[in-house]
């Protein structure tokens, strides 16, 4: 006979223990390998690490400097006219005084003609009026010269009456007369030659005045004849004529832009560097430029502290002797130094900064297994290094790769 075999109560829950054992150990296993609140795990071939150093900080900005000419004067056409004959062709290096093209103007020539007429009788009237002056001053003077020679003979006369009076030769009536006569022809020589000094004082003062409109009469006669010379466009300076685009029968107006003269052989950089740097950066500061694997000195010249883009503009001249082999619209590498090198506490110049800001990084612990995020104080910067001002030591570790998916983390656990 069969007997039934009662089931052990533990026995039958037994499989769900076990599953709740399980459960609770995978549970605390987890907890254990996670990471704490703030932290994320990442593995350590997915970030950069860095050494801090103390080392010589290289304050410079870097920048791309084009080549241009170091001096360029531009040609204006001084009158209008027709363009009857090119005399240079563009590029071609001219000297100064060269003449680029010559212009037919019919109307400011007859103009010229008409203005020419009328200033040279303008000059003739002048020229008359001084004539006159001067004629009437001499006319005074000889009326001077006259009247001393009247005086003189009239002193000889009373001089001889008076000895025959002496003798008895003479009466006194006839000396009387005589002597009135040398007193009349004195006085009257004071009188002309006080007039003469007037006179003169004041032709003087005339022939001043028209000296003066005949050199302005003058002047503008050559003006006007200089107006016709500026139908030839002509370069002030030498170098290398561009932008010279005439071509015979066009019509050019007055004060038309036709060409301009670049320096030959002279340079200057015009780089563009970023708006950061404007307030630290003045003329005369230190810059070096890369050529052919050697480096040239410059200096700035000239801010424009106009921003476009982000950038500025900084003209630099060459200290040392430009390189021969450069040309207009080349670029060239550029480091501006913005102050003295000297030792700071450096750090790479890496991703992080883009996330940071500078202000806080992630230092790596001892063993390399977390990296706790740390307050800083950055100062300088170049484009290898930055410049720790507090928060970190020489030989500690920090973390360099981008931050960007760490900016809500504290800590790192590098697995």
């Amino acid at each position: 006979m069969d007997r039934r075999i009662e089931r052990k109560p533990w026995r039958r829950y037994a499989p769900w223990a076990a599953g709740v054992a399980l459960l609770v150990v995978a549970g605390v296993t987890f907890f254990l390998a996670s990471p704490s609140a703030g932290a994320k795990a990442v593995d350590k071939e997915q970030v950069q690490v860095a050494e801090v150093r103390r080392a010589p900080f290289h304050d410079f900005v870097p920048a791309r400097g084009e080549v241009a000419p170091l001096q360029t004067v531009f040609v204006d056409a001084v009158e209008g006219g027709r363009v009857e004959r090119l005399v240079a062709a563009d590029g071609a290096l001219v000297q100064p005084g060269a003449v680029l093209a010559i212009l037919s103007n019919a109307q400011l020539q007859r103009d010229v003609v008409a203005q020419e007429a009328a200033i040279s009788g303008r000059i003739s009237d002048v020229r008359g009026q001084l004539l006159q002056v001067q004629r009437s001053r001499a006319d005074r003077q000889r009326e001077v010269e006259q009247a001393r020679y009247e005086l003189l003979q009239a002193e000889r006369n009373r001089q001889t009456r008076q000895s025959l009076h002496a003798k008895g030769f003479v009466s006194d009536a006839e000396l009387r007369i005589v002597m009135q006569e040398a007193e009349f022809r004195r006085t009257r020589l004071a009188a002309l030659e006080a007039s003469a000094r007037q006179e003169a004082a004041m032709a003087r003062r005339q022939e001043g005045e028209i000296q003066q409109t005949l050199q302005r009469l003058e002047g503008n006669l050559s003006a006007v004849r200089r107006s016709l010379d500026a139908l030839e466009i002509r370069v002030p300076a030498g170098g290398r004529l561009t932008a010279f685009q005439l071509q015979p029968g066009q019509t050019v107006k007055s004060g038309e832009r036709v060409a301009q003269v670049d320096s030959e052989g002279a340079y200057k950089l015009i780089a563009q560097i970023d708006e950061f740097y404007l307030g630290r950066i003045t003329p005369n500061q230190s810059a070096t430029a890369t050529h052919g694997g050697r480096a040239y000195r410059l200096r700035v010249d000239r801010i424009l502290p106009q921003v476009s883009n982000g950038r500025f503009q900084a003209e630099m001249a060459f200290v040392d002797p430009a390189p021969a082999a450069i040309r207009r619209g080349q670029s060239l590498e550029v480091e501006v130094t913005l102050g003295a090198t000297r030792p700071a506490i450096v750090i790479p110049n890496d991703p992080f900064m883009e996330a940071s800001g500078g202000s806080w990084v992630f230092v790596v612990d001892r063993n390399g297994k977390r990296a706790e995020r740390r307050t800083i104080r950055t100062g300088r910067r170049n484009p290898q290094e930055v410049e720790v001002l507090s928060g970190l030591k020489p030989g500690e570790r920090v973390v360099t790769s981008s931050y960007d998916a760490f900016t809500r983390h504290n800590r790192l656990i590098l697995r």
